[in-house]
């Protein structure tokens, strides 16, 4: 590539300028190939070579390719990685080109296959079966902002259900959180965008052309019938269709009318309660350990992508909630029934994302045999379940959508075969005696492959030949090859045979009576898979035309299999149905953590329930005790419980009474976000203020160890001045965990705050961790007996148990503040490292010994323990 790049590269040049940044899968023959820099990108994200081919400017050009059959696996690990594809495929034919090239006067041989980008490939807008996760949804969101308000409109197009909803500025954080994004897209140059959203032209989000956009998508002359919708809601919403139509070249996926969703309508959960409760994500990454993977029973993958929504926005509606936990009864009662049900739904294609597909234009025969096949499923599930008795309203709701499809499947029925392919290049989908003029077809192009084996034995007996076979690939199509010791005789200028091409050890030739039965196959298959194709087409059209109704069956086979799973979970571990109430008390008995209780008994260790009643004579709880007893596990099974309920699901406990929570709060292990220039002492503090400026008299909130990321005076003083806000200006219900034995004297002065703590016990030097909660306040804070247990040295530990002691005894000279109760398991922490001298906890030990803590004041003391740990 000396001098001028060659077509091909000039023609690869310009689609890489319209790519935007993405990376260029430029489509060569069977492969996708990748030059320059996005070369040497994807090869090492994917692990595949790196070659070369030709130049330019004088330098070897980076090259990489992955085959277009498996394309979809290489897709998904480039888009894990954070990456964007743009797909430049051949949009038109050799043969065309060469057309093209003869008309502009252009040599046809060097005619180059015109290509173009058809779709971008982005974490949002994925559709593909290979590219999602079955059990999770993958949300793309659009974010405007109409004076002062921002609008969402978020969608998940491998299933088409669109939302449309405002908040505040303050609260784009928490709805983001709820919504968990895969994509977020903003306007250009826009100050409230999130970090890592995309950037789209700022004129495409009008309030104006959103409506347009959405009223032309539905066929409608007014959104009235779809919900209330505001400027705000219209602008994000024209945002998100200009990206899809941007991102698809023109063609849109599945979008659903879209539905107004009013920001009071669930609780309110910010981002740091969803990660301090591992709601859908543990504290590790991943779904292992959160609270929907053990929770979630689940037949079908839209059964569990309904029931993480569901966990991500609880109810606030008493009445919903109600029907949705009567339908979990319903299974829970019974057991043979629920079974049949989960059997009959394990069975189900997923018809929610094949109809994506299908109206995106990625469809397949398969995606048309998925929903023929659930489809039919829903109708017979339909029948059975009408002649069950006393039906909750919910269900008795959601069976008229299970029907009204009988023709539709009838039509995919006759037309499809039993199991059709994914590929329909090669036909072979559309069943026998659906259409007599493509059986004509078969029969002639069948007719004519047994015309050529008899004609293969008839050269072998005309020749004599025995080794003479008429074979075919894809550029000479059929051709007779005999090997080379035999050629002479097919040769000569009689013989009836035309010479085609000579390879090692063989040679191959044509003749008139092969060259017509090879046009009539090529015809008659032509004809076939052109019939086929038009029949393809007016199934995806019948099909699409029906969407809304589609994707409504889908959807009720959804919340039918969330209440079957939900109650398959309660029944395996013996949980209640809450008592949804309107008051602000919370009562439950026996409560327990249902992810830790599942990694328990997987132990063969048994969890301990503990009880937890919030009324309006106590509805702050002080909760004390030592590390490890059980004070945090204590806090977030409650927050989950209130979770659980509100969202429909039976919760692990004998019993519980819920009073609904408007909004939920956790702060309970805060960790740095140094990205953002924030420590530990910051993250916690800014989540502390959240709840304090948010919280109303209907919110639960959970606090742990608010204040112990600075010194003792100040932290001692934080908790204390949070724990008055919560108990006398917000008035809300709140389990406060705390170190600071000091607060307990709160009780004085706060009638609506009760003392607690977690029972611990030493027994002959050990201590015993009791995980029960009692009332009254802890009796000590077991720090150095933690500290044995943690295994710090037991010399720093006799060291340790002096300076308490000498601390304790300051502790009426410093207005009763036991600092070093509350500083010493920081302490004991960082001496656990059995190292070389010159370690810091070597250093640290070695003042110590050296330090005469007889000779200091109270105050000296204090401070000699906070330098010591600042030190380290």
């Amino acid at each position: 590539m000396a001098g001028e790049p060659t077509p091909m590269m000039q023609q690869y040049l310009a689609l890489k300028a319209e790519a935007e940044g993405s990376l260029l899968f430029y489509r060569m023959g069977d492969f996708f190939e990748l030059f320059f820099d996005d070369a040497r990108e994807a090869a090492g994200i994917l692990d595949i070579a790196l070659t070369t081919r030709g130049e330019h400017g004088g330098e070897p050009v980076p090259m990489c390719g992955v085959p277009v059959h498996s394309a979809e696996g290489y897709l998904a690990r480039l888009i894990k990685a954070g990456q964007r594809v743009a797909i430049a495929e051949q949009v038109e034919t050799p043969d065309e080109a060469k057309a093209r090239a003869k008309r502009e006067g252009k040599p046809s041989s060097k005619a180059l296959v015109k290509r173009d980008i058809v779709r971008f490939v982005t974490a949002g807008t994925l559709t593909e079966e290979a590219l999602l996760n079955p059990r999770s949804a993958n949300m793309l969101a659009a974010l405007a902002e109409v004076r002062g308000t921002i609008g969402i409109a978020s969608c998940d197009i491998s299933t088409g259900a669109m939302v449309l909803e405002e908040c505040e500025p303050e609260m784009l954080g928490a709805e983001l959180a709820r919504i968990g994004a895969s994509e977020v897209v903003v306007p250009e140059d826009w100050e409230h965008a999130p970090e890592d959203a995309v950037s789209h032209a700022r004129s495409t989000f009008s309030s104006d052309g959103g409506a347009e956009r959405l009223k032309a998508i539905h066929g409608v002359s007014t959104l009235d019938g779809f919900g209330d919708f505001s400027r705000a809601m219209l602008a994000a919403a024209g945002g998100l269709v200009a990206y899809l139509d941007h991102v698809g070249r023109g063609s849109l996926p599945l979008l659903l009318p879209p539905m107004a969703r009013a920001q009071a309508s669930g609780m309110a959960m910010d981002e740091a309660t969803r990660a301090s409760l591992e709601i859908l994500e543990s504290s590790a990454g991943g779904r292992n350990g959160s609270l929907i993977a053990t929770v979630d029973r689940c037949s079908t993958g839209a059964g569990s992508r309904l029931l993480a929504e569901d966990l991500s926005a609880p109810l606030l509606d008493r009445a919903a909630i109600e029907d949705r936990l009567a339908l979990v009864q319903f299974w829970r009662d019974r057991p043979i029934e629920r079974a049949t049900l989960r059997d009959a739904l394990r069975a189900l294609p997923d018809i929610g994302r094949a109809l994506g597909r299908i109206v995106a234009g990625r469809g397949s025969p398969r995606d048309l045999g998925q929903v023929r096949d659930g489809l039919a499923e829903a109708i017979r599930l339909h029948d059975w379940l009408e002649q069950e008795q006393d039906r909750p309203a919910l269900l008795d709701g959601l069976l008229p959508r299970l029907v009204g499809h009988g023709a539709l499947v009838d039509h995919l029925a006759r037309a499809l075969i039993a199991s059709p392919p994914t590929e329909r290049s090669n036909g072979g989908f559309i069943a026998e005696g659906y259409d007599a003029s493509l059986d004509e077809l078969r029969e002639v192009s069948g007719n004519a492959r047994r015309a050529i084996a008899a004609m293969e034995a008839r050269y072998r007996d005309e020749t004599g030949i025995a080794s003479l076979k008429i074979k075919h690939n894809g550029v000479l199509g059929y051709f007779i090859e005999v090997p080379s010791r035999h050629a002479d005789a097919l040769m000569a200028a009689d013989s009836g045979f035309t010479h085609r091409q000579t390879m090692k050890g063989a040679v191959r030739f044509n003749s008139l009576s092969l060259h017509e039965e090879a046009s009539r196959i090529s015809e008659a298959g032509g004809h076939a898979l052109a019939a086929e194709e038009a029949h393809f087409e007016e199934l995806v059209a019948e099909v699409s035309a029906a969407r809304e109704g589609i994707a409504a069956t889908a959807a009720a086979l959804a919340r039918i299999d969330v209440a079957a799973g939900n109650a398959e979970r309660a029944a395996e571990g013996d949980w209640a149905r809450p008592e949804i109430s309107d008051d602000t008390g919370l009562a439950i008995t026996g409560g327990r953590h249902p992810v830790v209780e599942a990694a328990l008994a997987k132990a063969g260790e048994r969890f301990v329930a503990n009880n937890c009643t919030l009324g309006q004579d106590d509805r702050l709880w002080l909760i004390g005790g030592p590390n490890m007893g059980g004070k945090s596990t204590f806090l977030r099974q409650n927050a989950l419980i209130v979770l659980m309920a509100q969202a429909g699901s039976f919760v692990p406990a004998e019993s519980a009474r819920i009073g609904l929570v408007d909004r939920l709060f956790s702060r309970v292990g805060a960790s740095d976000n140094l990205a953002r220039g924030r420590s530990t002492f910051m993250v916690e503090m800014v989540e502390t203020a959240a709840i304090l400026s948010q919280a109303t008299e209907r919110s639960f909130v959970i606090l742990d160890e608010v204040g112990r990321g600075t010194s003792t005076y100040d932290g001692l003083a934080l908790a204390w001045a949070v724990a008055e806000a919560v108990h006398s200006r917000i008035e809300c219900r709140c389990l406060f965990a705390t170190h600071y034995h000091e607060l307990a004297r709160l009780a004085e002065t706060c009638p609506a705050l009760s003392l607690h703590h977690v029972r611990a016990r030493e027994w002959k030097g050990d201590l015993v961790l009791l995980h029960e909660l009692t009332e009254g306040p802890a009796d000590r804070s077991y720090g150095l007996a933690v500290a044995k247990l943690a295994g710090v040295p037991e010399a720093v530990v006799k060291r340790a148990s002096q300076v308490l002691e000498k601390l304790e005894r300051a502790r009426s000279e410093t207005g009763g503040i036991a600092a070093g109760l509350g500083e010493l398991p920081l302490f004991a922490a960082a001496v656990q490292d059995r190292q070389p001298e010159s370690t810091p906890e070597q250093k640290l030990a070695a003042r110590l010994n050296d330090t005469d803590l007889d000779a200091l004041s109270p105050r000296e003391a204090l401070d000699l323990l906070y330098e010591l740990k600042h030190d380290l």
